[in-house]
C-alpha cells in the first residue's frame, strides 16, 4: 500500500516538475516574442512610413496585431508535445490550440482582405460611387469563404469525415453551376472589367457596330448610351469576349479626307494642290497637319488624300474640326479657281 502511494507520489512529482518547466518556458517565450515583435515591427513601421504607402502601413499594423497570438499558440503546442504529459491531455490541448490558431489566422486573412478591398474602392469615391459600392460588396462574400474554410479545418481536426462533406458540397456546387452558368460567366466578366479596367464610366467605346458612352457597369450587364441616343444593354460576357475600342484613352484622332478635281486641271496647279490644302487648314485650332498628296487617277477625277490629326478624343470637337477643314479647303479651292470633280460622262458623236 505504501509502495503504491510512493509510486503515485513520484509520478505526481514528475508531473508537477514537467508542468513547472512548461509554464516557465511559455512565460519566457511570451516575453521573448513580445520584445522581438516590438523591436522588429518598430523598424518595419519606420521603413513603411518613409515609403508613405497607406496600404502597406495598414497591412503591417494587421500583421503586428496577430503576430503574437498566432506564433504563441504554435509555440504552446510544440512545448506541450515535447514534455511527457498524458497523451489525452496533449490531444485535447492540441485540438484547442488548433481551433484558436485557425480562428486567429482566419481573422487575420479577413482583416487583410478588408483593408485591400476598401483601399481600392476608395479610388472610385470621386469618379464612380457605384463601382465603389460594388467593390465593397465583395468583402462579405470573401469573409464567408474564409470562415467556411476555417469551419472545415476545425471539423477535420475534430475527427469529422471532411471528404464526405466536401463531396456533397461538390455535387451540389456542380448542379448549381450548371443551372446558373450564364449568370456566373457574367459575374466573372464583371470582376474582369472591375479589376482589369478596359473601360470606365463615361468612356466612349465601340463594340462591333455600336458606339456610345458607358453609363453603368452592373454585375450582369453594362449599359451604354449610344451616339444615336438609344440605350444599349450588353451582357458583361459579350464585352469581355469582344474586340472593344476605347476612344477616351486616345490622345488624338486621325482623319483622312479624299478630294477629287477635274481632269482639265492645269498641271502646274495640280502640283500646288498639296501646299494649298496645307496652308488652308494648318491654322485650325486642335489640328495637326500630316500630309496631302496626289493619290491616283479616278474614273472621272484626279484624286488627292489629306491626312490630319485632331488633338482630342472628344467626338464633338472632332466633327466640328472636320467642318472647319472642309470649309477651309472649299474656300481655298475657290480662291485658286480649282474645280471639284463630280460624276460625269462624256459622249462623243461622229458624223457618218
Amino acid at each position: 500500500m505504501l509502495e503504491n502511494l510512493f509510486n503515485l507520489s513520484q509520478n505526481f512529482q514528475t508531473f508537477i516538475k514537467d508542468l513547472i518547466i512548461a509554464i516557465s518556458i511559455l512565460i519566457l517565450a511570451y516575453f521573448f516574442l513580445k520584445i522581438t515583435r516590438n523591436i522588429v515591427f518598430k523598424q518595419i513601421k519606420k521603413i513603411t512610413n518613409k515609403e508613405d504607402s497607406i496600404l502597406t502601413n495598414k497591412i503591417v499594423i494587421i500583421i503586428d496585431k496577430y503576430f503574437l497570438p498566432i506564433t504563441y499558440f504554435g509555440l504552446f503546442y510544440t512545448t506541450l508535445k515535447e514534455i511527457d504529459f498524458n497523451p489525452s491531455i496533449v490531444a485535447t490541448v492540441k485540438t484547442i490550440v488548433i481551433i484558436l490558431t485557425t480562428i486567429y489566422v482566419t481573422r487575420f486573412l479577413v482583416d487583410t482582405s478588408r483593408i485591400i478591398i476598401y483601399f481600392y474602392s476608395e479610388k472610385y469615391r470621386d469618379s464612380d460611387s457605384i463601382i465603389e459600392r460594388n467593390i465593397k460588396a465583395l468583402f462579405p462574400a470573401i469573409r464567408i469563404i474564409f470562415w467556411l474554410f476555417a469551419v472545415i479545418s476545425i471539423l477535420s481536426n475534430l475527427g469529422f469525415d471532411i471528404k464526405a462533406i466536401v463531396a456533397g458540397l461538390g455535387i451540389g456546387g456542380v448542379a448549381l453551376a450548371l443551372a446558373s452558368q450564364g449568370i456566373l460567366q457574367d459575374l466573372f466578366s464583371y470582376f474582369a472589367i472591375l479589376f482589369d479596367r478596359p473601360f470606365e464610366i463615361s468612356d466612349l467605346i465601340a463594340v462591333g457596330d455600336f458606339m456610345g458612352h458607358v453609363e453603368h457597369i452592373g454585375i450582369k450587364t453594362t449599359r451604354i448610351k449610344t451616339i444615336t441616343g438609344e440605350q444599349l444593354i450588353l451582357a458583361n460576357t459579350d464585352l469581355t469576349s469582344s474586340r472593344l475600342r476605347n476612344f477616351k484613352r486616345m490622345e488624338k484622332r486621325q482623319a483622312i479626307l479624299k478630294i477629287g478635281v477635274v481632269y482639265e486641271t492645269d498641271n502646274q496647279k495640280l502640283a500646288e494642290i498639296p501646299s494649298i490644302i496645307e496652308n488652308a487648314i494648318q491654322h485650325i485650332e486642335n489640328l495637326t497637319f500630316d500630309s496631302a498628296y496626289f493619290s491616283g487617277f479616278g474614273d472621272f477625277s484626279l484624286n488627292f488624300e489629306v491626312i490630319y490629326y485632331v488633338d482630342s478624343n472628344d467626338i464633338k470637337l472632332y466633327r466640328l474640326t472636320k467642318n472647319q477643314v472642309n470649309l477651309s479647303i472649299k474656300n481655298a479651292f475657290s480662291e485658286h479657281n480649282l474645280e471639284f470633280a463630280y460624276p460625269t460622262q462624256l459622249h462623243y458623236l461622229s458624223r457618218a
